[in-house]
């Protein structure tokens, strides 16, 4: 009985992998191929980012939300299987309708059941295997895989059905992903005792709370490229198929990158800081160099570069997160950190960059970027040597 019901567990947990690569696959298709509907029902940039930006906007609500709730319930797959149900009967409505504000108030909803996907996944993950000799990045991995595979895979059937059936090719990728949820283990949270004032004594830490501006200045032209570069590879003549194949090499250099870092990654600040500072200067570089292309195979070029810069900087900052602030309120820490990243940076992105970029084209608002990303850059080097004269105040 013990055998059967490790074999059983184990089963689950092996389960995992195969749930991270179709959900991020179906997140990807989506995301991807997305933006190029909207812009087929006609919708203007700077209506397209507003409406993408509402993903950003609505997660910083619907994270805590059901974090609460698979605390209360102690049990993330039946939250998870909630989430993909929603997720898969407001996706079917909203690609009924073509008045934008029907189709903005359908993507809230859909926002609300889809944003926490990501983390309670990983919280199920980190969950299910602690005690157990796995890796949570062995399960990340397969999530960059689904997410670089399933975009190249979906580019030549979304452009045989055309993008009008976009949803056709994600719902199936989803309903993939509701079976696989089904053989997934029952996880659930081991619950902090929630401390009141530990959003007070964050925000009370200068250093955290510098970190989180200079993150915002990186993240914000980042999340403002993910959102209109599959729209700037069709204005400059490329085919659907190159969205797909801008998408796999932005994704696929993710998972050596994360394998290099968890082996030789040295978790003391200043070497984090160093690190932090020369991938905000790749990311100038690589700014301005998108403000110069002329061809669709310029800009794919450039994607493949998202592994040194965003794969980097977000592993990095998270292990940076866990060194600024204190013990008991990692989890508080990690979580605001994700909400400067993703959250913040995701809402300017979208509501002002997106009117930058329909007001003064991609070249201008490239540069705009790349002088986000230098300020960025000059400001961890301050920060680095302030650190640095203060450990040597307190020596």
């Amino acid at each position: 009985m013990v055998a059967s019901t490790n074999e059983h567990t184990r089963a689950s947990i092996l389960n995992m992998k195969g749930f991270m690569f179709f959900i991020f696959g179906s997140v990807s298709v989506l995301m991807t191929f997305f933006p190029i509907y909207l812009q087929h029902l006609g919708f203007q940039k700077s209506a397209i980012g507003m409406m993408i930006a509402a993903g950003p906007l609505v997660s910083i609500v619907a994270n805590p939300l059901w974090a609460y709730w698979s605390d209360r319930t102690q049990d993330i797959r039946r939250i998870l299987l909630i989430m993909l149900s929603g997720n898969f009967l407001i996706i079917l409505a909203v690609f009924q309708l073509e008045q934008y504000a029907w189709v903005y108030g359908g993507m809230l909803a859909f926002f609300l059941f889809q944003t926490p996907i990501f983390s309670q996944s990983s919280s199920l993950i980190l969950v299910a295997i602690e005690g157990t000799s796995h890796k949570f990045g062995s399960y990340r991995i397969w999530g960059s895989l689904g997410w670089a595979i399933m975009a190249i895979a979906a580019a030549p059937v979304i452009a045989y059905v055309t993008i009008d059936r976009l949803w056709i090719v994600y719902c199936v990728l989803l309903l993939i992903s509701i079976v696989l949820c089904f053989r997934l283990p029952r996880a659930g949270t081991r619950s902090i005792a929630n401390n009141s004032s530990g959003l007070k004594d964050l925000i009370r830490n200068p250093t955290f709370m510098i970190f989180l501006l200079i993150s915002v200045f990186i993240s914000t032209p980042h999340g403002l490229n993910g959102m209109f570069v599959s729209i700037y590879i069709v204005e400059l003549g490329g085919a659907t198929w190159l969205i797909g194949w801008s998408t796999f090499l932005m994704a696929i250099f993710e998972v050596p990158i994360f394998l290099l870092l968890d082996r030789y990654l040295k978790k003391n600040m200043q070497t984090m800081l160093t690190i932090l500072t020369v991938v905000s200067g790749i990311y100038t570089i690589r700014w301005y160099l998108m403000s110069m292309v002329t061809e669709p195979w310029q800009v794919i070029a450039l994607q493949s570069t998202h592994g040194l810069t965003f794969g980097v900087y977000y592993y990095v900052g998270t292990n940076l997160t866990s060194i600024f602030v204190p013990a008991h309120l990692r989890a508080t820490g990690q979580s605001t950190y994700t909400i400067a990243w993703n959250g913040i940076s995701g809402v300017i992105a979208g509501f002002l960059g997106s009117q930058f970029l329909q007001a003064f084209g991609y070249s201008t608002t490239y540069l705009g970027g790349m002088m986000l990303t230098f300020i960025g850059m000059l400001c961890f080097i301050w920060m680095k040597l302030r650190l640095r004269k203060d450990e040597h105040k307190e020596g």
